[in-house]
């Protein structure tokens, strides 16, 4: 009975411990649950740079596709799509860019998650808007207009509709800062208004500069030179803002799950020639296999690689957003001027 009551206050004071452990431990998970930021699932990593770049200090940025990621098809994981559902609030570029996440962003939505498209913000366009006029540069007799080529799947393409590729021009990017600012305030607890609208400005002189920088650097190439043959409808907004034409594409369509036939890729190359198109500009996010199909078709042209939907790796020249634009129009001044 004695040693029974020796061991008493041993016992009290490992309990005391016990206590004291497991309320220490409840403070820290209080304290980690006060300082965990909200979470914002962004779908592209080119809009999950530049969120990343003005909120970063106020939200965890969870970005859904990795670098090389072609946003016409890509898949999400479950883990991801989960991500989305799950997240404080979530942003995607809009217009139907995200053909593959659309169900899993229908279905965020659908349960609540506050939901932005980054394009919202803008003036768009319309994938006709920058379409080159053929028949200019052919005459009737030369435009395969055979029986073979009528019949070509290349006239189902939808060459109309709002184009999604605003990202290609920094000053709608900057826009979209605005934007997507306001809505983070708006819809996401938490957040310091004041720190994120200063971040958010800084964002946009960086991208106001940018555009100052890209208009240095495609200053020399002469105007009967500002023409684009790309891979696919994706330069859009670079063309309307840098006073360049798309006269031709190698996928006609603004997705690269696009087909492109060979009655359409004939005309194309038989347009190159007349224009003496010196480049064909493919994307480094999907196959260049027409373009430099293609290519050598038409003989002496440069297949040149744009950062178009996707950021570079790391150790890349298109790693943020900021350094992909200013690497394309590095690219394309050397390959025009």
């Amino acid at each position: 009975m004695k040693r029974r009551f020796r061991l008493l206050p041993i016992l009290v004071g490992v309990a005391g411990l016990l206590f004291a452990a497991c309320g220490d431990d409840e403070s820290a998970d209080a304290a980690a649950g006060d300082d965990a930021k909200p979470t914002v699932v962004v779908t592209t990593n080119i809009l999950g740079d530049v969120v990343e770049s003005f909120a970063g200090n106020e939200i965890d940025v969870i970005t859904i596709m990795p670098v090389g990621a072609d946003p016409h098809d890509f898949q999400p994981s479950a883990q991801q799509a989960n991500e989305m559902r799950q997240a404080d609030a979530l942003v995607v570029n809009g217009a139907g860019f995200e053909d593959g996440l659309q169900d899993v962003i229908d279905a965020a939505t659908d349960d609540g998650v506050p939901t932005y498209e980054a394009i919202a913000a803008i003036d768009t366009i319309d994938f006709s808007e920058n379409d080159h006029d053929h028949d200019d540069h052919a005459d009737e007799d030369e435009v395969h207009a055979d029986a073979d080529h009528a019949d070509e799947d290349h006239d189902d393409h939808d060459h109309d509709g709002e184009d999604p590729h605003f990202f290609t021009d920094p000053t709608r990017v900057a826009l979209s800062v605005d934007g997507m600012t306001e809505f983070l305030i708006e819809t996401v607890d938490g957040i310091d208004a004041e720190a994120l609208r200063v971040a958010a400005d800084a964002a946009i002189d960086d991208l106001e500069a940018l555009d100052t920088d890209v208009e240095a650097l495609l200053a020399g190439i002469p105007e009967e030179r500002r023409v684009l043959v790309t891979n696919h409808e994706v330069f859009g907004y670079f063309a309307d803002r840098y006073d360049f034409e798309l006269v031709g594409t190698v996928i006609p369509g603004g997705s690269t799950t696009d087909g492109a036939s060979a009655g359409a890729l004939a005309d194309l190359a038989d347009l190159i020639e007349d224009e003496g198109v010196p480049a064909i500009f493919a994307d480094t996010s999907s196959s260049n296999e027409l373009a430099d199909t293609l290519a050598s078709e038409v003989g002496d042209i440069a297949v040149v690689e744009l950062f178009s939907e996707s950021l570079g790796d790391a150790d890349s020249d298109g790693a943020t957003y900021l350094d992909m634009v200013r690497a394309n129009a590095q690219r394309i001044a050397d390959a025009l001027a």
